[in-house]
């Protein structure tokens, strides 16, 4: 929230520098984001009085002004066209310096002398008005620095308000802050006014039909009013603010929710059938224009303003076109009232507008504050727009509120703040604080606090206030007590540590994506109607709807992550993320909660040198990274197999990572048809995602330890020609349970197709490696095994060795 200081000024004694009063601000939880000097008007600025306007006689849209600056008659060229004899307008004279660095001097324009210039409001930087040349009040001194005569010199703060203190957006609400904290007092404007004419209760009638949606509805009237532009100290009071002056009416109702907080919405009385506001519900599908232009489509979560026949607007969010205040407007209703939090978040957010209004009706008003406003308002409407004010006000509250009683204990408070802050230190700054306090006994006090601090409602809350009243940074800093814990971390932890130091060692950066995904990427992954990739969890009030379900998997986030590298040239990808994904469970009030790991690959392995040649990623580099991780957790016999369901992943590039029965994740590389459907650029991409709840049940808590062999190792190499849908790996398994325990290791050296071995076969090579822990092998001992190795291998799957 942006604010004057100098309208600060008026409800509260400040006797600091601005600079002291940020800081104070920052330490109280009011932190000021930025801090800017405005309206510093040049010296060589002055007040000057039209004597006479002519035209320019080579220049139809320019005029010539004799123009008195006080000391002497000077000629300036002007543009605008609202200049008129007699009129007090701002005159940059020669040697004066502009925003922009514009340098002011005497100069020819279309042949014409000009000894200056006439300046409008946005030129000196004091609103975004260039309508025309700005008029000044008829009493000013000619010849007068304009900075002396309007004193615009201020102090621009922005504040960032927390959600939870809705009153203090306002600059009331910030008073009431400073006088806190610095032991003022708070001045709060008056809000005198003489009513004349019929009552309103007799011109105007109110119906509140959801009082659970508006349980507070008052309202008062004006009536021959005069729109007219607003003055000028209220429109820079409202452009330092960042609101946009209209006129007299729509910035009065502004000025009044920038200064205390509450919302108004003024009416054209005679635009409202039957002279009626009615407090409803939307019907669902109803379509209504807002003040922006913009069609909405209503539903039952939008509370609606209407009259006797038809909506004149959202309910605390943002009104009609076919109700609002235009120049031949006369007489005013002017509207205040206390709409509930709920109701209004869910409209704004089901309608798509963020307004000055839902703002801070969404996150809480005072519903005590509701006639003051009002009140203020038509003070401020009679004397800006002179008119007449009906007798008294409509006020519809059924159920007066009634704020909390919280009882405060001393020592517990101190407890928890670490603190040592006298009872009489407390009593003092929550009074100071406007809240009512009592002592219930020597440890406890009983606080009421006030009905715009909606905030408050429990004693924690109140620990806050006293945290914030003596100061954070006064708070003295301790460590913490450490307690010696027997207990190891979860293992869950342990792993997640060590998962991440492994990934991280081979490359891979972490990344972390959000839990919620789009419903659409269960299509996008190719999910069958039954996959547990469909079984999404549906939040209630999603932000979106890319956003409106729990993720099932962590594959489209790391898409998410690819996708966006990509499109900024960043093709040579390693990440990797560890997180929860969400199951429903319609047997359970909560869902199923299932840790993952998946990383992904994609782009070139290495990058070109002198030394080597770049390659595409490919099967084996994920394949490899996963082995690395695995085996170096402390997992062995590990097993790839060939997938049966292949969601997502091409179908003959992808494998379950297995130990024994236990399925521990998938791998491989993703189908073009996922890469086009989320528009990944990339020629190919490989993923792997492990179960960590699968890998804790067959991990060891201990690794064994596997001494170095004494005695030398015997390797033999075969290759055996098999059918082409024989797999490596059953021979592998036939290899390793013959060899028994003097086989060491076997791997796969190569594989060869070609006319030599026939369309349907394939030759695979092995380097078979055995040792005894004993002593040395003989060769007869091992060409024995070989034989039988090879027997069992015809025997199994009618393989033959090569003698080629």
């Amino acid at each position: 929230m942006k604010l004057s200081l100098n309208w600060l000024k008026e409800y509260v004694d400040i006797n600091i520098t601005p600079q002291e009063l940020s800081h104070m601000l920052t330490m109280a939880g009011l932190e000021v984001e930025a801090l800017e000097k405005i309206g510093d008007i040049h010296d060589k600025i002055i007040v000057a009085k039209v004597l006479s306007v002519k035209h320019h006689p080579r220049a139809d849209r320019l005029s010539l002004c004799d123009v008195d600056t006080g000391t002497s008659t000077v000629q300036v060229v002007c543009g605008a066209t609202n200049v008129k004899a007699g009129d007090l307008v701002p005159m940059a004279l020669p040697g004066a310096e502009l925003k922009g660095g514009i340098h002011i001097k005497e100069s020819k324009l279309r042949g014409e002398f000009s000894g200056g210039m006439l300046m409008a409001e946005d030129e000196l930087g004091l609103t975004d008005n260039h309508t025309g040349v700005m008029i000044l009040p008829p009493e000013f001194e000619t010849g007068l620095r304009l900075s002396d005569a309007i004193n615009p010199l201020d102090w621009s703060l922005e504040i960032n308000i927390t959600p939870n203190r809705p009153d203090c957006a306002s600059v009331i609400g910030i008073a009431r802050e400073v006088a806190a904290l610095t032991g003022q007092k708070l001045k709060l404007p008056g809000v005198q006014y003489r009513e004349e004419g019929v009552p309103v209760s007799e011109v105007a009638r109110v119906d509140v039909i959801d009082a659970d949606g508006c349980p507070r509805y008052a309202a008062g009237m004006i009536q021959n009013v005069s729109i007219m532009p607003s003055p000028f100290w209220m429109r820079y009071r409202l452009y330092v603010s960042g609101v946009r002056s209209k006129n007299n009416i729509v910035d009065i109702s502004n000025y009044i929710l920038l200064e205390t907080g509450q919302p108004l919405h003024t009416f054209d009385y005679d635009q409202l059938e039957e002279h009626r506001i009615v407090v409803a519900r939307a019907k669902q599908g109803e379509k209504f224009t807002t003040l922006d232009g913009q069609e909405r489509i209503l539903n039952s979560e939008h509370l609606m303003i209407c009259d006797g026949k038809k909506p004149v607007g959202i309910a605390g969010i943002m009104g009609g076109l076919n109700s609002e205040i235009t120049d031949s407007s006369s007489n005013i209703l002017i509207e205040s009232a206390y709409f509930n939090p709920v109701t209004i978040r869910r409209g704004a957010k089901s309608a798509g507008i963020s307004s000055e209004a839902s703002y801070r009706f969404e996150r809480g008003i005072d519903i005590e504050g509701v006639i003051f406003a009002l009140k203020r308002a038509l003070s401020l409407s009679l004397e800006l727009a002179g008119g007449k004010i009906n007798k008294g006000l409509i006020d519809l509250y059924p159920k007066k509120f009634e704020p909390p009683f919280i009882d405060l204990r001393v020592d517990k408070t101190n407890s928890f703040l670490g603190a040592e802050i006298k009872k009489g230190e407390m009593v003092q700054w929550l009074k100071a604080l406007s809240m009512d306090v009592t002592e219930k006994d020597n440890n406890t006090l009983n606080v009421i606090p006030p009905t715009y601090r909606v905030d408050i409602s429990r004693e924690i809350d109140l620990v806050e206030e006293i945290a914030r009243m003596h100061g954070y940074d006064n708070i003295p800093e301790t460590f913490p007590a450490i307690r010696p814990n027997d207990k190891a971390d979860l293992p869950s932890l342990q792993l997640h540590d060590r998962s991440c130091d492994i990934l991280a060692g081979a490359g891979f950066s972490e990344i972390i994506t959000f839990s919620f995904i789009s419903p659409e990427s269960a299509n996008l992954l190719q999910a069958g109607e039954n996959s547990p990739l469909r079984q999404f969890v549906k939040l209630m009030n999603p932000l979106t709807t890319e956003q409106s379900v729990m993720r099932t998997s962590l594959i489209p986030g790391l898409f998410s992550i690819v996708k966006e590298n990509i499109s900024h040239g960043e093709q040579n990808l390693k990440l990797f993320e560890w997180g929860e994904v969400f199951f429903k469970d319609d047997s359970k009030d909560l869902p199923i909660e299932k840790i993952m790991l998946a990383g992904v690959i994609s782009g070139n392995y290495a990058s070109k040198r002198w030394y080597s040649e770049t390659r595409p990623v490919d099967f084996y580099d994920i394949k490899g990274a996963v082995e690395v991780l695995l085996e170096s957790i402390g997992l062995s016999n590990i097993t790839f197999e060939r997938r049966i369901s292949v969601e997502a992943y091409d179908k003959n590039s992808s494998c379950n990572i297995c130990h024994g029965e236990i399925i521990l994740g998938t791998m491989g590389k993703i189908a073009k048809e996922v890469l086009d459907g989320y528009d990944i650029k990339t020629s190919a991409l490989f993923i792997f995602e492990l179960d960590i709840e699968n890998i804790l049940k067959v991990k060891s808590g201990k690794i064994d330890f596997k001494p170095v062999g004494k005695y030398p190792a015997v390797f033999r190499d075969i290759s055996i020609i098999v059918d082409k849908n024989v797999e490596s790996k059953s021979v592998q398994d036939i290899i390793i349970k013959t060899g028994g325990s003097l086989l060491e290791y076997v791997d796969v050296v190569s594989v060869f197709e070609g006319e030599k071995f026939g369309p349907e076969k394939k030759a695979v090579s092995y380097r078979i490696s055995f040792r005894s822990i004993e002593g040395t092998l003989d060769g007869e001992q091992v060409n024995c095994i070989i034989e039988r190795v090879l027997d069992n291998i015809k025997a199994e799957t009618g393989g033959t060795l090569s003698e080629g």
